[in-house]
């Protein structure tokens, strides 16, 4: 049985991790589900955003690290199945669609991880994030040492990376790791209607802001700006900015096919 449940809703396809029995301990098998998840997402054009949210009163206390053990020993790293996209984005292309997470209670180690590869975040109140890998005797592989800094600033972000402290989802906002902290069991209704309004966003346009912003992020400011039109012709050709511009003109609300 598989821990990792999808559900197509409309345009959003919600990823759940389900296994509150163990905390929602990820194992090798819930990471290859959710990376085969994240596949469909990207490969599915009626898909627009995915979300991802966890079954019970923690999001999850960290990895089933004696299964992953053997694996980080033997130097694999985490091996994407085929058909799949890297949930950690540590290796393969990223999937080109937006990603809502919503976290609660424990949030520990990968939980982090993947965090810091969506790009809308809310956190319940009661949340707690950590890296906890230095108190194991082993240390971050699943991109925190690469992003928590850029993201959260280097100081802040070493304090909790070489401590194994927890920080709160009150600190995770003021640094902004998180975009919206709500009341405990609040997290999904919140994330799902920030899911459903980037839904409702002209695709094309959301697919060319993920792009640009990603450029810039990896290889700068300076070539990031040298592409910025280089989609724009076929964007303003779509069917969608012909709609962006008549429900200008008729002032409704546009209705975006992705065309």
């Amino acid at each position: 049985m598989s821990h990792i449940k999808t559900k197509t809703d409309g345009q959003v396809l919600e990823i759940k991790v389900d296994r509150p029995e163990k905390l929602n301990a990820l194992s090798p098998q819930m990471y290859d589900d959710i990376c085969l998840a994240l596949g469909e997402l990207d490969r599915n054009d009626e898909l627009r955003v995915g979300l991802i949210h966890a079954e019970g009163k923690h999001f999850s206390a960290g990895v089933e690290l004696d299964k992953w053990a053997p694996i980080f020993a033997a130097g694999k790293g985490f091996p994407v199945p085929a058909g799949g996209i890297d949930l950690f984005a540590l290796s393969g292309p990223r999937c080109r669609k937006p990603v809502v997470m919503a976290v609660q209670g424990y949030a520990y180690t990968w939980v982090v991880e993947m965090l810091l590869t969506t790009d809308v975040r809310v956190a319940a109140d009661d949340t707690q994030f950590a890296m906890l890998e230095v108190k194991r005797g082993i240390y971050p592989c699943g991109g925190a040492t690469l992003r928590l800094p850029q993201q959260m600033g280097w100081a802040n972000a070493q304090r909790y990376l070489l401590t194994g402290e927890a920080w709160s989802a009150a600190e995770a906002h003021r640094t902004g790791l998180v975009q919206q902290v709500v009341a405990p069991g609040e997290q999904y209704a919140a994330a799902r209607a920030l899911a459903d309004r980037i839904a409702a966003a002209a695709p094309l346009g959301v697919a060319a802001i993920l792009k640009s912003s990603r450029l810039a992020h990896a290889e700068g400011e300076a070539v990031a700006a040298s592409q910025l039109f280089d989609d724009m012709p076929r964007v303003m050709a779509s069917d969608d900015a012909q709609e962006g511009v008549r429900s200008f003109v008729e002032r409704r609300s546009a209705v975006f096919k992705g065309k």
